[in-house]
């Protein structure tokens, strides 16, 4: 049985001939799906250089179909033309499709798979439409964003009815499930159960380390931050913070320059770092050296999978109560909601985090129980369980469920 994936991450070809994504949570989303499929091929833009070190794919039944490169929807289009050709005739190719949604090469790749009687099933992980009050465009910029956001919500839509589908957290569940056709809650995930660690608590120094892992751009809600530092820092909290995560396009690399700048007129340019982009493999050890994890995130998200990352690292939490993210986090339970993310709001909160220990300790426990629920082996498991018994899909080996 031969799965396809479609989705728009970047990979290359190393040296040493390993097969490498730039970013890491997506390869090892395939890694998880390999031992179920004699072969899974991988329909994504393909760089013609490394671009960092990026993140391996570990299993060897993967291979490349690969499409011309692109960043978004302004390079995709214009290579249409190239494109669909590619897509038609790696479709027959394959046994089963799956896509991760949005994605633009997706709603093509669906659609050619019917044609040619593949079954399909569909992984919805975020929320354009509720991006668009953040996108930082104007004028023809933002009629045509708006445009493409229709098109897409459209192509969602109408993929998830027609098709098994999964969707990254309740909110985006309910938001595409119709009465005769549910979409099944999931939580897309980069943790195994290797990587749960046992520290009970942080803060064990009187100079706190915060960490925030995002990508940069203005959805993510991390302008806020240099002033939560000033904040804090002005209440006697000796604090810095590290923004881990690359630069989104051009609004990304503005929003990085907006950071810096407000931290270097608030006076807290030493204790604000923006370092860029860190392999996953490096990353998931990187949070076990931090205090707290906040993420001010605004509408958009399904559930970000830096939060499951930080439980797993035993780091507490404080992020937003927008979209997704309570179907993981309960208040005062396994993380920190703040309604609205203010500078007020996200550093009262980070304050009470880092000088209560009983509530930073209730957190991280919390929060390694819940990671040990969300790993790569379980999402696996129980969306192939799914996928076993509702499609014509063979699977290489039996899903086995652990009752706990």
């Amino acid at each position: 049985m031969k799965l396809g994936i479609v989705y728009h991450m970047p990979f290359w070809q190393a040296a040493d001939g390993t097969l490498r994504e730039v970013e890491g949570s997506f390869a090892r989303y395939v890694d998880s799906l390999a031992p179920y499929f004699d072969e899974i091929s991988l329909c994504v833009p393909v760089l013609a250089a490394a671009r960092g070190e990026g993140t391996p794919i570990r299993a060897t039944n993967v291979t490349l179909a690969p499409l011309p490169h692109f960043e978004g929807p302004v390079q995709f289009y214009p290579k249409l033309l190239t494109v669909l050709p590619l897509l038609s005739r790696w479709v027959w190719t394959i046994d089963v499709l799956h896509c991760r949604i949005p994605s633009p090469a997706a709603m093509f790749a669906f659609v050619l798979a019917r044609l040619a009687s593949r079954p399909a099933w569909v992984l919805i992980v975020g929320d354009l439409k509720a991006l668009m009050p953040t996108m930082p465009y104007t004028g023809v910029k933002r009629l045509l964003w708006r445009a493409y956001t229709a098109f897409e919500e459209f192509n969602v839509q109408w993929m998830a009815g027609r098709s098994l589908a999964f969707a990254n957290g309740a909110a985006l569940a309910s938001k595409h499930s119709r009465p005769a056709h549910a979409v099944i809650e999931t939580t897309t995930t980069t943790i195994s159960a290797t990587d749960i660690a046992a520290r009970r608590d942080t803060c064990e120094s009187t100079a706190f380390r915060i960490l925030s892992v995002s990508r940069i751009d203005p959805r993510k809600g991390l302008r806020v931050l240099p002033q939560v530092i000033q904040q804090l820092r002005a209440r006697g909290l000796d604090v810095s913070l590290d923004i881990v995560g690359p630069t989104v396009g051009r609004p990304g690399e503005d929003e990085r320059t907006a950071i810096l700048a407000d931290a270097e007129r608030l006076g807290v340019a030493a204790h604000v770092r923006a370092v860029g982009s860190v392999p996953l493999d490096r990353l998931l050890s990187l949070y076990r050296g931090y205090d707290v994890f906040v993420l001010p995130t605004l509408p958009g998200e399904g559930i970000p999978r830096v939060l499951l990352e930080a439980m797993t690292a035993g780091v507490p939490i404080v992020t937003t109560r927008v979209s997704g993210i309570p179907s993981l986090i309960q208040h005062q339970v396994n993380g920190w909601l703040v309604d609205h993310p203010t500078a007020d709001a996200v550093g009262e909160a980070l304050a009470h985090v880092l000088t209560t220990p009983v509530l930073r300790r209730r957190l991280i426990a919390n929060g390694y129980e819940t990671a040990r629920g969300f790993t790569l082996e379980a999402q696996a498991t129980r969306m192939l369980a799914q996928v076993s018994s509702r499609l014509p899909v063979t699977l290489k080996q039996p899903i086995v469920v652990t009752v706990s």
